[in-house]
């Protein structure tokens, strides 16, 4: 097989996992699946962002949120314990869930744990490529997610929510973010959140 086959064999296996969501949002005036359309806005934003990004990073950004439904944030106590032992052991499941369908689709083990790697988000700040991978995590909530957040939670939340978001972003990705076409009213939040205190 060659490398392109097993990498769109991949994309392709991924998409038919997130397919599978029984949650959906309406994009364009038809329903998807939510977790499928979220892995594909995530390739999107990549190949914008960084159209020569190394096939791992192209790998795990279309895993990111694979099957995520499968682990409800419900599932855990309110509270930001909770909810970092939410994300560490959604981060675990994803990395396995997708190393099962690389493997089976002939990545080596190497390939598997670097994919891995990158969804546990191991050395953020460091790595260049988990930073790469971070970065488009945090413009696709920006462009994407912010508007439905900003509806649910109060302005000391979301003031918070962004300057955490702001402090995981690179410069290289803080600078696409100020140039995303946002509502008027999400533009001033987010140069709220970003101005020096």
């Amino acid at each position: 097989m060659r490398p392109s086959d097993r990498f769109d064999l991949a994309i392709e296996r991924f998409d038919a996992a997130n397919a599978e969501d029984p949650n959906s949002e309406i994009v364009d005036g038809v329903e998807q699946p939510k977790a499928l359309c979220y892995a594909r806005r995530m390739t999107a934003c990549l190949d914008r962002f960084h159209p020569n990004a190394p096939e791992p990073v192209r790998l795990a950004a279309r895993c990111q949120h694979i099957r995520r439904w499968m682990i409800p944030r419900t599932d855990y106590p309110d509270g930001r314990d909770g909810y970092r032992r939410w994300r560490t052991d959604l981060a675990g499941f994803h990395a396995l869930t997708a190393g099962a369908i690389l493997r089976e689709v002939g990545y080596d083990d190497n390939a598997v744990a670097r994919v891995g790697s990158l969804l546990r988000k191991e050395r953020l700040k460091a790595d260049p490529d988990v930073q790469l991978l971070e970065d488009v995590v945090c413009l696709v909530f920006l462009r994407h997610y912010l508007a439905d957040f900003a509806t649910k939670h109060d302005e000391a939340k979301l003031l918070d929510v962004l300057r955490k978001t702001w402090r995981k972003m690179s410069d290289a990705g803080r600078h696409v973010a100020l140039a995303l076409d946002l509502p008027p009213s999400l533009c001033a939040l987010v140069a709220r959140a970003v101005a020096p205190r």
